[in-house]
């Protein structure tokens, strides 16, 4: 496994205070423990297995890498990387930008092949992993050490993706000098040793932000599946139950949950190429590869302070499968991680909300603390009682006049992206479900969704998914 170490200095071999960066270009050479004890324990995309599927898949990036702060021989944070070496612009654009740049695409296609490095998880919310905050001599080497391995890799553009905006601010207002994004960031704080938010450092270094679509989660905290449709508002509490009885109407069609789906995998990526199709964006794409080293690598220790666990909730009709959400389990955390579609159905059995409230009744029963899903279909989720999780770009280029450019150019275009797939979620959107109050202080439970006449008011919401 290839190594580079990086210095204070940011030269490769360098070192600066007692503290250097390593490159390693797998995540099998990281010590497992290392990574139990840094990465987020109940988030199941940041699991081992999901980082080595990604790396034996051909699902977009053309080379992973992860930058390992070192200080007094320790390792004190670990920061993912995604290489792509021409990503297209208009596989990642939303589609009012996408009909703009059909002229290039047919006549210079060249032009939308941007190179670009991703920090963070691909496929899911960006985090730095570290056990405690950085001091601001660490925060800078760091941010200096991805700049210098954009250079060597000839990699113009540096994104951190979907960080939580928390996990980027700096200290003072926004825009205030310091504030990440802010025109005129100074220079390094007084003391190098003071904690220094990872925002403020990109700031200084000339990264700015911009919105990114936001992920959805339901809190759980339920005892059953029947108590969380009965706390949901009125209306999507009659439009769940009408939902389920269709597809419980639809002859043949059955909905299970498959721990051993390792061999399903070509059916899978029949219904996600369905998918796939219809997609806005495409920055990643799932592959067999990937899929049969997720399915391989399943344990049964999931659950709180456990590993990580994969299941298959999938609906068949007959012995054909016609759709599925793949569900992962880390700790108090559930995600559904991708979706597959046979749309010739899909409308008729409300096949898209036959998979989510499976999983949702599969977590509840896992005592799973709260489930995310994809930062797509806004609408639908939204009546599932989901809350936004607001995630945020840092960007930058590496050359002051391009950098200049995307500053100018990328957020008003991804700020449309972004309003184009939230239309309509504002109206949506009902109270999160909240933990559930202890028995004897409980309410008594409303009834007047269950009156007859009230339970087929079924709206009628599109699922883009």
């Amino acid at each position: 496994m290839r190594r580079t170490k990086t210095g204070g200095s940011g030269r490769p071999g360098g070192r600066g205070g007692g503290a250097l960066v390593e490159v390693v270009r797998g995540v099998d050479a990281l010590p497992d423990g290392l990574w139990r004890q840094l990465a987020p324990r109940d988030d199941p995309m940041w699991t081992r297995d999901v980082f080595a599927a990604m790396e034996k898949g051909r699902i977009g990036p053309e080379g992973y890498a992860y930058l390992l702060l070192r200080r007094g021989g320790n390792v004190v944070a670990v920061l993912p990387l995604c290489l792509f070496r021409g990503l297209r612009l208009d596989d990642v654009v939303g589609p009012r930008e996408r009909r703009t740049l059909a002229p290039v695409r047919r006549w210079a296609p060249w032009l939308l092949r941007v190179p670009m490095l991703f920090c963070g998880n691909l496929l899911g919310q960006g985090h730095l992993l570290c056990a405690e905050p950085l001091s601001g001599e660490d925060a800078r080497l760091l941010v200096r050490a991805v700049k210098g391995f954009a250079r060597r890799e000839r990699i113009g553009t540096i994104v951190f993706k979907d960080f939580a905006p928390d996990a980027l601010d700096a200290p003072g207002a926004p825009n205030a000098p310091g504030a990440l994004g802010a025109p005129d960031a100074p220079g390094a704080p007084d003391s190098p040793d003071e904690p220094t938010s990872l925002g403020e450092a990109l700031a200084d270094a000339g990264f700015f932000t911009v919105r990114s679509l936001p992920d959805t989660e339901l809190t759980l905290g339920y005892g059953s599946f029947e108590e969380y449709v009965a706390a949901l508002p009125a209306k999507p509490r009659r439009n769940a139950r009408s939902k389920l009885r269709k597809s419980a109407a639809t002859p043949g069609l059955r909905t299970e949950t498959v721990a051993d789906w390792g061999p399903l995998v070509p059916a899978m990526l029949d219904l996600y190429g369905q998918v796939m199709a219809r997609a806005d964006q495409t920055l990643d794409v799932l592959d067999a590869d990937f899929l049969t080293a997720l399915a391989a690598s399943t344990t049964a220790t999931a659950g709180p302070g456990g590993g990580q666990e994969s299941r298959l909730v999938a609906c068949f009709q007959d012995d054909r499968m016609v759709a599925f959400l793949l569900c992962l389990f880390a700790g108090g955390g559930a995600v559904g991680a991708r979706i597959g579609l046979d749309y010739e159905l899909a409308h008729e059995a409300r096949l898209y909300h036959a998979v989510h409230y499976a999983a949702i009744r599969l977590a509840l029963e896992r005592g799973c603390r709260h489930i995310r899903f994809a930062q797509t279909a806004y609408v639908p989720k939204l009546e599932l009682g989901c809350a936004l999780v607001e995630q945020t770009y840092a960007l930058t280029h590496l050359r002051p006049i391009r950098r200049a450019l995307l500053r100018r150019l990328l957020p008003p275009a991804l700020a449309g992206a972004r309003a184009d797939a939230l239309a309509g979620a504002h109206e949506a959107r009902p109270a999160p479900p909240r933990e559930p109050a202890p028995e004897a202080a409980r309410a008594p439970r409303d009834t007047r969704a269950t009156r007859p006449g009230r339970e087929d008011e079924d709206e009628d919401i599109a699922c883009p998914e």
